[in-house]
This record gives C-alpha cells, structure tokens and sequence, in this order.
C-alpha cells in the first residue's frame, strides 16, 4: 500500500470513511513508532541544548536529532490527517482542503530529512576519523565553529535539492529523471565517504601498533551509521527510483516505516551504548547520555600526550629562535 501517490486519485476524491479501514491498525502502530521517537529524540534535543557544554560532535548529533525528530512529526501528522480526513471524519470539511493541499510535500519533507541525516552522520564519521588518524593535526588546525558551518551547510545544501526536485517533479518526468540522477551521485558519494572514514577509523583503533578500545561515543557513532544503512537507505533508494523511472516521488509502507525505524532508533542507541558497564546496563537516562557525549575530546584513545600536558608547536619568534606556541584544546 502506497500511503501517497499523485498517479492514484484518492487523495482528490476520497470521501469520508470509503477505504483503507483494513490499514488504521497500520497507522496506528506508525503513530506509537513516532511518538516514541519523538521522545527519545526530544530528550536527547533537551540534555544536548541546556544540560552540558557542546563539543565539536554534539553539535552534529543535536543536528541529527533535529532532523529525526522533525521527520517523526511530518510522518505523525500526516497519519493523523489521513484518520481525521479518511476514518474519523471529524472537521471533514474545514480540514480536507488543507490536507489535501499539504499531502503533497509529505515525501519531500521526509525525504528531505532522511538525506540530512545522511549528510550530517557522513560530516560526524568524517571529522571523528580525522580526529583519530591525525590527532594532533586536528587539535592545532581545526577551525573553532567548523560543525556549525558545516551543519549550516549541509541543511542549505539538501533543503535547496528538494526545493528543486519538487519543482522538478511538477515539470515532467523528464526533469524528475535529472533530479534523481543527481541525487543518486549526492547519496553515494557520501554513503561512500562514510563507510570509509568509519572503517579507517576502526581500524586505525584495532588493528594499529597500540590497539585501543572503542570509546563510547564512537561506538554510537559506528550504530548510528549501521542503522541508517539497514533502515533509511531503503528509503533514500525507493524514492530515488521512483523519480527516476515515474517522476514521482511517493513514500511507502515498508520504506517508510523503516525510515520511522531509522530516526527512531539513534536515542535508544544512545542510551545502551551509554549505560552498558560490564555487560549489564545501569544507570539513569541522564547518567546514560553524559557517558556518551561528555567523553572528553582529548582522551587517551586519541591523542599520544598525556592528559594535563598542553601539545606545542614550534613557531619562529622574532630573533629566528623557536619558541613553543600552545594548540588550545577543542571546545
């Protein structure tokens, strides 16, 4: 069952309570998956935004919440519409017009989203590997604001995409062909650089000279990736094909809930990763999350000095002497 399609007319001439009865069991199992979602993502939004100090990767994993939890609640008031405006019947004819109207920028919308997660855990996996293949590099050089920027650019980049595949897609089929192809490439290539830097940085760990363990946070990380491949790029690849081949781009049941599953699943990581001690999970929601993301930026497993001594660089001082210039600390 396909929950939006432009080339079916139902959403023009549905009457009130004439079909889909045998799927509000559906629904509603999609509005518990959206619900629980929204939660988990909204105490995660809560702890990250006015619980602790932010740190170069809690700013991507505030974005990636924001985008999970804003596709939960597309997905759950389009559910919600659907059973006002198709089952319920309740403010049928003050609310249908505006539905019907609306319904059409939910697969964008939620496509939208899928493929800013998929940005921002490519931009988390990448700086996390170049934060442990080159340590102290990354410490002296990094620019202060970079995850901002980059999340600033990432949501830019993908709302501009959609807003042309959704013109696209009103032109012809021809143009939502185009759109598809370049958003194929955009997908890939990060999916590509992605599973690169997540595997280079696991290995740069296990299987280097001095094996270290996996913090935390990385294993969240190295979850949060697996996940998106198992449950939001079925979405991504539907919604794709279907530009490519119709023209159209629609969500449906199986894709779309696998992509509730996907921005569903990344608090539940959080709190498992956070509150396994010794194999036996422990510990309040609260206490689980600061173990994860309160991991100090320079730890053991990253950077060769010790804890309490500052890296120095040599710079030039005025009588062609080498003085040491401090690397501060990321904040």
């Amino acid at each position: 069952m396909i929950l939006y399609d432009p080339r079916t007319k139902w959403d023009t001439e549905n009457s009130c309570g004439d079909s889909f009865d045998g799927y509000v069991v559906f629904f509603l199992v999609c509005m518990v998956i959206c619900v629980f979602g929204m939660v988990g993502n909204g105490i995660v939004l809560c702890f990250l935004g006015f619980q602790m100090k932010r740190n170069p990767f809690t700013v991507y994993i505030l974005n990636l919440s924001v985008a999970d939890c804003s596709m939960l609640l597309v997905y759950f008031l389009f559910i919600l519409g659907f059973l006002n405006t198709s089952i319920i019947c309740y403010g049928l004819y003050s609310f249908l017009p505006f539905f019907r109207k609306c319904i059409h920028t939910v697969p964008f919308l939620c496509h939208f989203f899928v493929l800013s997660s998929l940005g921002l855990l490519t931009a988390i996996s990448t700086e996390r590997s170049v934060s442990v293949i080159f340590p102290i590099w990354y410490r002296c050089h990094r620019p202060k604001h970079l995850s901002g920027i980059v999340s600033g650019v990432l949501w830019a980049s993908v709302g501009s995409f959609m807003v042309s595949i959704y013109i696209c897609s009103r032109l012809g089929q021809r143009y939502g062909t185009v759109s598809a192809i370049v958003g194929i490439f955009y997908s890939v290539i990060l999916s590509l650089l992605m599973l690169i830097s997540n595997v280079s940085m696991v290995i740069r760990l296990r299987c280097g000279s001095q094996r270290r363990s996996l913090g935390k946070l990385y294993v969240a990380v190295v979850l949060n990736v697996i996940f998106f491949f198992a449950f939001g790029m079925p979405f991504s690849i539907k919604a794709f094909h279907d530009l490519l081949y119709d023209g159209f781009l629609v969500v449906e049941n199986v894709t779309g809930v696998l992509a509730l599953l996907n921005s569903s699943i990344n608090p539940v990581i959080y709190f498992l990763v956070g509150s396994c001690r010794q194999c036996r999970f422990q510990g309040s929601i609260k206490v689980a999350l600061r173990r994860v993301f309160e991991e100090k930026v320079r730890s053991k497993e990253e950077n060769p000095v010790p804890e309490g001594i500052p890296m120095e660089r040599t710079a030039q001082g005025p009588a062609g002497q080498g003085r040491p210039e401090l690397c501060s600390p990321l904040q």
